[in-house]
């Protein structure tokens, strides 16, 4: 007991003194390989290797004690308030190089503190992987579409030859002699055809132009 009672007031005298001489540089000796830091209440334990693999980064300055003159608290951690949540995947990026992510973690959250953190090279990381995202496309099942072409027989060749842009065709319905022009008899057809529409990212479906020269 009484073993405990001298480790417990020692451990307040060395907090107290902590907090009067933080400012003041430790001798050479006391500059150990080992940071801690405390970010938003939760601390991690890091080594200065890690956090000065990114020369620019605020890190980096924080555990050089260049300029930056950062609050420590009671364990001598040095107080950094931002979310906790999303510095693991950032020391864990100084650590090994890759970024890994919980399946739930929303990316838009790591890149603001890369941001505030100032890591380059994991800003443009997490920036193409959010791009990546935005270009593939939910498979969503095709639409079809239907349309209705009247013509006459001698147009029917030429309208099914030029028929482009994913349109098929899919019926022909024989409407007979509706027209006479001089005393030739032309034979009247509705041709169904149809076509696929995909969903697009932006939500609209994406319909190339019919180019079948044909009256609608």
């Amino acid at each position: 007991g009484v073993r405990m009672r001298m480790e417990g007031r020692e451990e307040m005298q060395a907090a107290v003194g902590l907090r009067c001489t933080w400012d003041i540089p430790p001798p050479a000796g006391t500059q150990a390989k080992w940071v801690r830091l405390n970010v938003g209440g939760t601390v991690f334990l890091t080594t200065r290797q890690t956090l000065c693999r990114e020369q620019k980064s605020f890190l980096c300055r924080l555990c050089q004690g260049e300029e930056l003159q950062s609050d420590r608290d009671e364990t001598g951690a040095y107080l950094i308030d931002r979310d906790p949540t999303y510095f693991g995947p950032i020391l864990n990026f100084l650590r090994h190089g890759k970024l890994v992510l919980d399946k739930d973690m929303a990316e838009e959250g790591v890149l603001e503190e890369a941001e505030f953190y100032n890591i380059g090279p994991l800003i443009r990381i997490i920036k193409d992987r959010m791009e990546e995202k935005d270009y593939t496309v939910t498979q969503v099942p095709p639409k079809h579409v239907y349309r209705v072409l009247q013509c006459q027989e001698e147009e029917l060749t030429q309208m099914v030859s030029t028929m482009s842009d994913g349109w098929r065709f899919e019926q022909l319905v024989n409407i007979g002699s509706s027209y006479n022009y001089g005393n030739e008899d032309q034979t009247e057809f509705l041709c169904v055809v149809s076509k696929e529409l995909y969903n697009s990212p932006s939500g609209l479906s994406s319909e190339p132009s019919h180019k079948a020269k044909v009256r609608l």
